[in-house]
């Protein structure tokens, strides 16, 4: 045996044993999820809690004296969480499909992967699935960092019953796909629109040449280049997986820092976590100075603004939505009492949820 060999064998053997330890304590956990399963089940109580593991990854995060970064307790245990989670109900996740979408990572990441996905073909097919029962949650794309809000699901959220009950965000990293590595015989480049608009400027300055064709998702048009010679894709690294294509150029976004935030939809409403944003969508009479009083309640209760969103009413009056992103949960006091101002001065008004903030 060599010196190295002599050296990693007992450290082997005592992570073995730790691992078998680690087993044994998360059957326990297990065994302990299954016993809060009955006692919820007896009340109707819903299995997925967001703010109740929001607390429970916060706390471990808190406690945590290394050298596990905080990322990485997060990671573990949301599928410890997610796979003690299942033994309840396996839970079911509406996505824009198809599989190897960005939302599909993004539902994997907040939910974990002891899910059931069911793909959808649209942001609306989205909605409906979680409205019909289908699935007990969706989540579905709000904003990027360099193309803004995605003005579908802003609409949607408009006229939807549902409830925003949590929110991820996700780093997004493009590449560009073909079936061989490279672009012999390659004429178009397929993504969804959102994409071609953020890897616009490599593309005119790289491959100026291909045409460029939107499609329903990256990960459709990652579909449809496993099969066609012709064309290349843009798309992520699940959907290259996905189909089996192979890196043309890696990480062709325009910013480097490119990112797209999630939110998750359904009927549950979270309970505050002392970490929470309320979603909002407002309108108010075309006057002067109109936006300056529908804002003046947060200012005077000292309620901050996460963000502001104007969106047309689609009236065709000129007419405007704000949908606006504000610091605390709608149970709290000073939050209820600029919230009620707010109904009365506003020409419209709806809640959208309070949930925990991505950290």
């Amino acid at each position: 045996m060599s010196t190295e060999e002599q050296r990693l064998t007992p450290l082997r053997e005592k992570i073995d044993s730790l691992d078998a330890q680690i087993l044994d304590l998360l059957t326990q956990r297990a065994q302990a999820a299954q016993e809060v399963g009955h006692i919820k089940g007896g009340f109707s109580s819903p299995v997925f809690r967001p703010e109740r593991e929001r607390q429970v990854v916060t706390k471990l995060q808190e406690i945590n004296q290394g050298p596990l970064l905080p990322d990485g307790i997060a990671s573990i245990w949301r599928e410890v969480m997610s796979a003690c989670r299942a033994l309840e109900a396996r839970q079911t996740i509406a996505y824009l499909g198809p599989v190897g979408t960005f939302s599909e990572q993004a539902a994997q990441n907040y939910f974990g992967h002891s899910i059931t996905g069911l793909p959808c073909n649209s942001l609306d097919e989205v909605f409906n699935a979680v409205e019909k029962g289908s699935a007990q949650f969706g989540i579905v794309p709000v904003e990027n960092s360099s193309e803004g809000a995605i003005s579908r699901t802003l609409d949607l959220l408009l006229d939807s019953p549902m409830q925003i009950s949590g929110e991820v965000v996700l780093p997004i990293r493009h590449h560009l796909l073909s079936k061989n590595g490279h672009l012999n015989g390659v004429t178009t480049v397929c993504a969804h629109a959102q994409a071609l608009a953020q890897c616009q400027q490599w593309l005119s300055q790289n491959v100026p040449q291909l045409k460029r064709q939107a499609v329903s998702s990256n990960a459709e048009a990652a579909r449809l280049a496993a099969n066609d010679p012709t064309l290349a894709a843009i798309a992520g690294d699940p959907a290259q997986l996905a189909y089996g294509l192979q890196v043309v150029t890696a990480q062709v976004q325009d910013d480097a820092h490119n990112r797209t935030r999630f939110v998750v939809i359904g009927s549950y409403e979270c309970q505050p976590t002392g970490h929470d944003q309320t979603s909002l969508v407002l309108s108010v009479d075309n006057q002067p100075g109109a936006v300056y009083r529908l804002l003046a309640p947060l200012a005077k209760y000292g309620v901050s603004m996460n963000r502001f969103e104007s969106r047309p009413a689609r009236k065709g009056t000129w007419e405007y939505l704000f949908y606006i992103d504000i610091a605390g949960h709608a149970t709290e006091a000073k939050v209820i009492k600029a919230l009620e101002e707010l109904k009365d001065i506003a020409a419209f008004y709806k809640n959208l949820g309070s949930y925990p903030h991505s950290a």
